[in-house]
């Protein structure tokens, strides 16, 4: 084992939390294959290591495990969804430890604009003419304590009603007690009764008054930003830097799974 060294470093509390939440090797299931050679304890800290400060994977601390043995665990983590489930699994001990149930019945939808690396292909970035980035675009779902239920990149030119419809299926799909989602006023039109005759999902929209005037805390709307809030402190995410949305989209998990082992990690207030 490693010696602890860095800030992005999961402490013992925090490793004692997220060990039993890890899927299950196939070959420890039966299903086939070798053993992995290196501990998952220091191949999540190595990912973390990289999201938090933005390195290259080349670039990798040598008291880590080899870079591409890294990158290896982290590209198939991403093809099976087992950064998703990983992730599901710490949303719902963070939610039922505040007292809610562990499926959420309400969320926020948003998306979050950013600029592209050179790496990014033509074929997958744009340009956002009300933000006036060229790059990707973050489409997220949020629960009411902002925690991901569904994320999804596209180019930054895509319209925020074409991608709200898959993605909107998607987290419905899988979270089958949700019934309300607050967005803003990007998502109006045929979008409403789309979502209430498809997915018997109720979006209602959250506007500004025609009297407001500069930056306005809107209801709901806090929410998603916070999540947003959190990405940009990541030096990986302040720019998008991933040749695949896959990737990029695997990126924001992971930061949100950090933050997650953190907060499960905290000793718990006594009520009363």
């Amino acid at each position: 084992m490693r010696e602890r060294r860095y800030p992005t470093d999961m402490t013992d509390a925090e490793w004692a939390v997220v060990r039993p939440l890890l899927p299950v090797p196939g070959w420890l299931r039966g299903r086939g294959g070798q053993p992995e050679a290196y501990c998952h304890r220091q191949m999540l800290d190595a990912i973390c290591y990289l999201v938090d400060n933005g390195i290259k994977w080349r670039a990798m601390p040598a008291d880590f495990p080899p870079w591409d043995r890294i990158y290896a665990f982290f590209r198939r983590w991403r093809d099976h969804a087992l950064v998703k489930e990983f992730h599901d699994r710490l949303r719902a001990k963070v939610r039922m430890r505040a007292g809610r149930s562990a499926e959420p019945t309400a969320g926020v939808i948003d998306s979050q604009s950013v600029r592209a690396d050179a790496v990014v292909g033509a074929d997958s970035r744009g340009f956002d003419g009300g933000k006036l980035v060229n790059g990707r675009k973050r489409h997220v779902v949020v629960d009411t304590l902002g925690l991901l239920l569904g994320v999804m990149v596209t180019a930054a030119d895509t319209g925020d009603r074409t991608v709200a419809k898959v993605l909107l299926r998607q987290v419905a799909d899988t979270h089958h007690l949700l019934a309300l989602v607050w967005a803003d006023g990007g998502y109006t039109g045929s979008l409403v009764e789309y979502c209430l005759a498809a997915l018997a999902l109720v979006l209602a929209i959250v506007k500004r008054s025609d009297g407001q005037k500069g930056f306005v805390v809107l209801p709901k709307r806090r929410i998603v930003e916070r999540l947003f809030a959190h990405l940009m402190r990541s030096r990986r995410l302040v720019r998008d830097f991933e040749r695949r949305t896959t990737s990029a989209e695997a990126m924001i998990y992971w930061s949100t799974i950090a933050l997650m082992a953190r907060r499960l990690a905290r000793p718990h207030p006594q009520r009363g």
